[in-house]
Parts: C-alpha cells; structure tokens; sequence
C-alpha cells in the first residue's frame, strides 16, 4: 500500500500521539454529575452549613469493585471536605450506577467540588476473598494477595502511624500460614481494617470529573421567615366624621417592628415606599377612579416629588426611613424593599427618558396590559430602546437603598423583564456590595422562574400557595427539595395581597394553621402578609383576592385587641418561627423525605440533618390537610431516612418521639397510629429523640 505522495506508509513519521488524548471519558466513566446548573455554566446555589446532596453515575467494566468520592474545594481551591459517596436508597440506587452523598461548605464564597472514581482495591479483594474462600477456590492465593494489598497500603505516607500499625498486624496474619484459614480471614475482615479503608480508601486508577461550581451565599438567601406589611396603615388614623384618613409613617410603623421580631420573623417586607402616581390612579377595590383622598397603589411609581430613588412624603424623609432600618436591626430583623421597575404617568422617566417606554403609533406611550385587562396607572419599561442607558439607572437606584441599609430586594414580575438584565444587574450589585439577596416575584411557567433562577435570584414566591391537596403537596415538595435546589430556592408565602385562595376563603381557622404549618416546616424560607394572622378570609366578590384591598386604600388592624380577645394565630406563628430556630433540619432544602400514610388527606414527611458535632436533628411533620373533618389514618414510616443510632432504639424496638405544638411524648415505630383533628390541632411536629445526645 503506498500513500498519495508515492512513499510507503511505514517510512512516514507522524508525530506520535496518548491514545487517551482527547478523549471524552476517563478511566473510569463519571457523568450526570449533580448539581450542575447547565453543565457549569452557572454555580449552583447553597448555604453555609447546607447539607448538599452531590451524585453522580459512575461506572467501570468487569466485575471489580468501583469506589467514588466527592471532594469540596474552599475559594481559595483547597480541600475542604471529602466524602466516599454510597448507592441511594431504594429503587433509585438499584441496578442504576448512582452514587450520591451529602458535601457542606462552611462559608459563603466561590466553592467548587469534583468527582473522583477509582479501583477498589480492598473491596474487590474483599468479595473474591469472600466468595472464593467459601467455594474453596484459591484459598491460600487469596489469603496471599490481601496480605501484599494490606502490606502495601501499611506504608502509605500519608496514614497515621496507629492506623499503619493495624494494616501491617493484618497483612502479617494473612500470611501466616501456621494459621488457620479463618482466623487469618478474621484479620482483614476485621472491623478495625475496615474502619481504616473506609477513612482513607486503599484507591488506584483514580478518574477525576470536571470542577463543578458552587456558590455559598449568606443565611438569609436561602433560610428565613418573612413578614409583609404596608407602613402606610401601621399607625394609620381615620377621622370618623370626614371618614378622611392621616397616614402611617416610618415612625408609626417601627412601633410594630417589636410584634413582627416577637413572633420570631427574619425579614420585614415593605411594599413600595416611593411617591405615587396621580393620572389613572386606581380606587379602592382597583375601581378605575379613585376620590381625592385615595392613595393609590404603591406599585404605581412615580409622581412630580420624584421616582424609585425618592420616598412618598405621608411615609417621611430618608432620616426617618434610616431610623426605621436602624430600630428593624436592632430587634434583629432586615428589611426587604420592593423592586418594582414600571412607573406612572407621573413619572419623571416618561418626560426625561420617554425612549425607555413603549410608544405606540398614535405617539401615546403604552400601559400596562393582560388582555382584555387594562393597567393604565401603570407604564412597563422597554429594554431594547436604551438598555445602557436603562440599566444603570437602575443600578443606581438599587445601589442607593442599599446604602440605606437594604441588603434585600423583594422583585416585582421579573419575569416582565428580559432575563440577561437581571443577570447583568445582580452581579453588578454583588460586586459593589456583596451579600445583597433577590426574591422573584414570578408566579409564571416553570422555565422562567428556574430562568431566573439560574441567573442570579436567590430565591422565589413559588406555587405552593395553589397546592393544597394531599398529591399535590407531595408532589410540589418533591420538585423544589430534590430536582430544583441548585438553582430555585422556594420561598413559601402563605397569602399575599393578591392572592387569598379558596382554601383559605372557607377553610376557618384550621386551614390557616394548616397552610403556615406547610409553609414553616417544609422549606428553610416562608412569609406571611400582615392580617393573615387575624384569619382575614373575606374576598372581593369574582376574585382571588382580598376585599377592601390594601392596596388601594389604608387598612387599621386593632392587633390589640385580637390578642386580647384570643382571636390571633400570633401565638402559633411564634411557635412554629420558634420551632424553626431550634432546629436547624427544617432550615435545609433538600433534605426531605416524604413518607406514606392510609388516608388520602394526610401528608407525611421529615427532614433529617447530621450536625458537625456528630449529633443529629430529626423531625417528622404530619398534617390532615383538610380544615373541616377530623381524619384517622396508619402513618408507615421510612426508617433509613430518619438514621436512627441502636441507642435511640428502646427495649420496644421503637423510639421517642416529642411533639413540639402540643408538648405530647409518644413511643413510635415504622406504623403508628394517628388522629388529627383540625378544629384542635391539624399536626403533629415531632422531633425524635436522641438517647445519646
């Protein structure tokens, strides 16, 4: 055979090359690496101290065994944590070449992790020993490879001397042959060996992954409990002759900041606080004309004493809204600002910057629409006249609050705006002041709030507001704690000014006690708007929202008084804010497991965390999800999920649990019997009770 030029292949030199150059898989195959937002191309999202569940599919060929690691790199690139990863449990680590555990950076900051996967060497001696000694095949071959493979792994440098010790007093009674057969298999089967090579695997051939990033954010970007309030009605005062009203300001309203920390919240909502407008302004009950003394909705921004960078002047000056901040800190609360990017008719922008708004062809500018319905108070922004130009004014504004002492940002409808400026914008606010959190206001399709998400938002309302049955509870706290987390931090609220579903329409006290249990228990993240714990339930006639809304009119609430009277669920928020605290499992995402029970209105589930110390925190959550009828039913628990030590065990073969609402102790086990009676208490939160700790 002869190539083109007329030589003989063989005399052509070619540059040699690794037969392993270029190619895709290692020695060892590890792929569906998780959690890796779009193959790494953003970080995924954690938390210090947040146990993270890593995996991934690893495999090799034969019938040698595989071992596979999970190693947590700190910013500044060195190991933090390594972990040997394990088949998941049940069905999802039968057969399927999955290996997951549980990696926990502690600070905030640029981490990253890597897969590794390498021979077994120990647990491939193990099992042919194991098998072959048994069949009695090559017995004394393989009492001969462990006592060399322990041997060997008794001069690594990097054991201790203790543990060095111990694998050359094994290797040395595997070869001794004046031995019995058993007693020598006794050495390097003996627990202590395997203690030692589960610590520090005896590894070769090892295959490393790709550097996955990980981002660490602070607590309050994924952990905390939030509370709404508008200060324009905290403090409000209404003359009963004129029927006129004097509005609340920051100073009446910092004298609510001590119930809000009392009931044990995190963060203090404000809906917008900047001046609003006047043409178009909304009425009461979003009637199309407002009176004279209607203030309007807050989101309507903008007036002729200013936009976004200014304050309505019923609510005060900046020195009373630095006073307000200040007192908030003090009792240990922060407070979120509202990031509503539209603005009114009134607004400055639409005379100095009329390129940042739609104009439509009869030359007017373009309002707010859902067809058929209509927002004339309201012009959305336009980011492909001047997006320079419109975005760092926006930059700007979110920058001056911050120096104001706002380290949160609660978004209006991001998702009505294009998904590269919030990229843009919140990394430009992390470089200039890092630790600022977003939350999406995106109640819209999946792939807008995970979009979201992905680019930078630290948390989201989600829709848990509209699951109220027993499927779709456990469906939806399925979807956010185990195929979400890396990327959506769900952020329970329970009500919000727009929205006061059905269920809590006509579901009576129960069912607020039912929805905040959910809430509180089943992510590190919930809220409440103000008047949900006086069970406000009366809607406007047609709609899903709240008559006399508060967004169009003040609202006086005699707080006082329901507490006197006993009609506030104040004590129970407090409780369950308590609860929270107390235990840090419910404070992590992805460490729920639901669990099953016989009645088609009860939701079982837990959250387990190991702590640094050693100890663990358990607790188990049980609610009849129905506020009218009272519901029996048999719970069957699955133990692996709950990591129970045999000292927790007692001489019943059960464990303790403690309900932490009623103050009731109970010997459990894998079925337990319960009832719940939603006019009582619709749920057990149990905390298991740990014998050693």
């Amino acid at each position: 055979m002869t190539t083109n030029s007329g030589t003989s292949a063989a005399s052509t030199k070619m540059p040699q090359r690794s037969i392993t150059e270029d190619l895709r898989f290692g020695r060892f195959p590890i792929t569906a690496v998780q959690p890796v937002v779009e193959g790494g191309k953003f970080p995924a999202k954690a938390l210090p101290g947040e146990a993270i569940v890593v995996g991934a599919t690893a495999f090799r060929e034969g019938h040698d065994q595989l071992g596979v690691s999970a190693v947590l790199l700190d910013p500044s690139g060195a190991e933090r944590q390594r972990v040997r990863l394990a088949p998941p449990r049940g069905e999802r680590g039968m057969g399927t070449d999955r290996w997951e555990g549980v990696l926990t950076p502690s600070e905030t900051g640029n981490w990253s992790f890597v897969i590794e996967a390498w021979h077994d060497r120990y647990g491939t001696w193990h099992h042919n020993a194991e098998v072959k000694i048994d069949a009695g095949v090559d017995v004394e071959l393989m009492l001969a490879e462990g006592a060399k493979l322990l041997g060997e792994a008794s001069a690594e440098d990097f054991r201790d001397e203790v543990d060095r010790a111990a694998l050359r007093h094994a290797s040395e009674v595997l070869g001794d042959q004046s031995r019995s057969t058993e007693e020598r298999l006794g050495a390097g089967f003996s627990q202590e060996v395997a203690d030692i090579v589960s610590r520090q695997p005896i590894r070769e051939l090892v295959t490393l992954s790709e550097k996955y990033p990980l981002l660490v954010e602070r607590d309050r970007a994924g952990r905390g409990a939030w509370y709404e309030f508008f200060p324009r009605s905290e403090g409000a005062v209404k003359d009963h002759n004129t029927g006129a009203w004097t509005s609340g300001n920051f100073r009446t309203a910092a004298k609510r900041l001590d119930a809000v920390a009392a009931m044990g919240f995190d963060v203090l909502y404000m809906p917008p606080i900047h001046p609003i407008g006047v043409q178009f302004r909304k009425g009461p009950n979003n009637t199309l004309v407002a009176g004279p003394n209607d203030p309007g909705s807050p989101w309507a921004i903008g007036a002729k004493e200013g936009g976004h960078d200014a304050i309505h002047p019923d609510l005060g000056s900046f020195e009373d809204f630095d006073a307000f901040v200040a007192r908030a800190n003090e009792l240990g609360l922060e407070v979120a600002l509202d990031l509503a990017l539209q603005a009114a008719p009134d607004h400055p922008w639409v005379q100095s910057h009329p390129e940042w708004f739609t104009t439509r062809v009869d030359g007017s500018i373009a309002y707010a629409e859902n067809p058929p319905k209509k927002y004339q108070d309201i012009f959305p922004l336009n980011f492909d006249n001047d997006p320079e130009g419109l975005s760092r004014e926006i930059l700007r504004i979110v920058l001056l609050w911050v120096s104001h002492g706002v380290k949160i940002f609660r978004v209006d409808n991001p998702h009505t705006k294009p998904v590269w400026f919030w990229e843009w914008l919140i990394a430009e606010v992390e470089k200039a002041e890092p630790g600022v959190v977003f939350l999406a206001e995106a109640f819209t399709r999946p792939a807008m709030m995970h979009a979201l998400g992905r680019a930078g938002f630290q948390q989201s309302y989600t829709y848990f507001t509209w699951r109220n049955t027993k499927k779709e509870i456990e469906t939806y706290f399925e979807e956010v704690s185990h195929e979400s987390p890396a990327f959506f931090r769900p952020n329970f609220f329970v009500n919000t000014p727009d929205i006061l579903t059905e269920y809590l329409q006509y579901g009576g006290p129960a069912a607020f006690r039912i929805r905040a249990v959910l809430a509180a228990t089943g992510s590190p993240l919930w809220g409440v708007y103000a008047g949900y714990e006086l069970y406000e339930h009366v809607a406007r006639p047609g709609a899903e929202e709240y008559i006399d809304n508060e967004k169009f009119e003040y609202k006086a609430r005699d707080w006082d008084a329901a507490a006197e009277s006993g009609r506030t669920l104040a004590p129970y928020i407090t409780r369950l804010n308590h609860i929270r605290r107390d235990h840090p499992a419910l404070l992590d995402l992805q460490n729920l497991t639901v669990h099953q029970s016989t009645d088609d209105s009860t939701v079982v589930y837990s959250k387990h965390k190991t702590l640094p110390d050693g100890s663990k925190d358990t607790i188990i959550v049980v609610v009849n999800v129905d506020p009218h009828v009272t519901k029996e039913c048999s719970v069957s628990l699955d133990l692996a999920a709950l990591e129970l030590d045999p000292q927790d065990i007692t001489p019943g073969g059960g464990f303790y649990v403690d309900d932490l609402i009623s103050g009731q102790s109970w010997e459990w086990g894998e079925f337990n019997y319960v009832r719940l009676d939603p006019h009582v208490e619709p749920a057990h939160i149990l905390s298991v009770r740990r014998m050693h700790q």
